[in-house]
């Protein structure tokens, strides 16, 4: 048989639960790192992990070895149990139901990199929610409102 030769760039996202402004600047790297090294220890490879307050945005060469949605559910979990066994965060912390998941091709690399290495800067300018619909959209996909993340639009910790 033939080598199967195969690049597949992943842009995943995902929420806090009720989108609650939960991740502090104060470990939000460390937070990031954990997710980064979890993804390699898969055998993914980490391209660009970085989010905000209540987000993550994971970029990644995906292996096509596993599942989107086991990978997902793993990194969620794995990552929940890291924060709760650092004490990171006073509140219960669970990651929201659910996840957006794009491909990109080899020319956007470097453009999604950046984006998701700014977040903090982005962010500073555009909330979640129309980033977050902005991808949908970009990405021709249909949705309907009530599958879609639960956006509180009285997050006053939300930028």
């Amino acid at each position: 048989m033939a080598n199967t030769y195969r690049k597949v760039y992943l842009h995943i996202v995902f929420a806090v639960k009720n989108r609650k402004a939960l991740l502090d600047k104060s470990w939000r790297n460390e937070l990031f790192a954990y997710m980064a090294g979890s993804l390699n220890k898969r055998e993914h490879y980490s391209l660009a992990v970085n989010g905000f307050t209540d987000h993550v945005h994971l970029f990644l060469d995906y292996n096509c070895n596993e599942l989107i949605s086991d990978l997902v559910r793993e990194i969620k979990k794995s990552s929940n149990d890291f924060i709760k066994e650092k004490g990171f965060c006073k509140e219960k912390f669970e990651w929201q139901n659910g996840y957006g998941v794009f491909s990109n091709g080899y020319r956007e690399k470097d453009t999604i990199i950046k984006y998701i290495l700014n977040q903090e800067k982005h962010h500073s300018k555009r909330k979640f929610k129309e980033e977050y619909l902005s991808l949908l959209e970009k990405h021709e996909i249909e949705f309907k409102n009530e599958y879609v993340f639960e956006f509180f639009e009285e997050n006053p910790n939300e930028n």
